[in-house]
């Protein structure tokens, strides 16, 4: 069975939303407006940021920045805006670096989380190479099992994409996931679960580690 993090995403927004209110932090206040769209809200930003990203330099000037915000329908302020592109664009360039953005947003995870993340991507990822595809996945997991195959409504490699597309990009899903995109959706669901002995049992438990 693949493993369910829907309750996990469901929780995750709630508490998002909760501590939204608490918060002055403007860069905690993105976080929590990211995770408020469930695990791949910080992963859909990136898409967004990518696309307004035409010279693909994989930097955004201030105006691109804001856009891209506006874009993704992100509730900041012009001020709140600034004073977060001030803390991205450290050397003060009138450029900031998104894929550092990208990791800055990140809920922060201790080592022991994200050693069991990339546990779980290595087995998933029976070639190696970095990736996880259908290919991969027709290795690990028996696609029988699902109840849309057994009613004769998916294939199995339908199976296998809809489970890749969970790791992906609301807007972008392409059937491949990254090592970066897998730690990014972990670390969505990470930061719904308090302590590193409970994650690590989770993890454990759905990929069978």
């Amino acid at each position: 069975q693949m493993p369910g993090t829907a309750r996990h995403d469901r929780e995750m927004a709630i508490q998002a939303k909760r501590n939204l209110s608490k918060t002055t932090d403007p860069v905690e206040r993105l976080r929590l407006q990211c995770l408020a769209r469930g695990s791949a809200g910080i992963k859909g930003l990136g898409k967004v940021f990518r696309i307004m990203d035409d010279d693909n330099s994989r930097t955004l000037d201030f105006k691109e920045f804001v856009k891209g915000l506006n874009d993704y329908a992100m509730m900041i302020d012009k001020e709140e805006a600034q004073e977060i592109f001030r803390i991205f664009d450290k050397d003060g360039s009138g450029t900031i670096d998104f894929d550092e953005f990208l990791v800055t947003l990140r809920p922060p995870m201790s080592k022991a989380r994200k050693e069991i993340i990339m546990q779980a991507f290595r087995k998933l990822d029976k070639t190696g190479d970095g990736v996880i595809t259908i290919e991969d996945l027709r290795g690990v997991y028996n696609a029988k099992h699902h109840p849309k195959y057994q009613n004769g409504e998916w294939t199995e490699d339908q199976v296998f994409r809809a489970f890749l597309d969970n790791f992906d990009s609301p807007y972008d899903k392409d059937g491949k996931v990254t090592t970066e995109e897998f730690m990014n959706y972990y670390a969505g669901v990470s930061a719904s679960i308090d302590t590193d002995v409970y994650f690590i049992i989770m993890m454990k438990n759905a990929w069978k580690l």
